[in-house]
């Protein structure tokens, strides 16, 4: 329940934080988006090498490329399915909360 509340708590400061974004001048929103997207992407990654290294993990990736070739081959709306899935399969959420049965959430 901890983790959840936290969760929600992390959430809820970033949705206000867009929020306030929306009455700031153009301008300096566009700076500070900028500012803050580099930020986090480099928490991200100084934590994610942090995670890696201390399971002995280098790089740890999953499936393969697609050909420029093999993409031709696809029509417009399976391209379109293609991005939704990447989308999807690389959102830090938990899509599934698996339980044992009996036990609500």
């Amino acid at each position: 329940i901890a983790h959840a509340a936290h969760v929600s708590a992390v959430r809820s400061l970033y949705k206000r934080i867009l929020l306030l974004h929306c009455f700031m001048p153009i301008d300096l929103w566009a700076l500070e988006v900028t500012r803050f997207m580099v930020e986090w992407q480099n928490y991200k990654d100084t934590l994610q090498t942090q995670v890696l290294e201390a399971v002995g993990i280098k790089k740890l990736a999953f499936g393969a490329d697609l050909s420029e070739e093999k993409l031709k081959d696809f029509q417009d709306e399976q391209i379109g399915h293609l991005y939704e899935l990447m989308l999807e399969s690389t959102t830090p959420n938990r899509q599934f909360d698996i339980q044992d049965e009996g036990i609500p959430k």
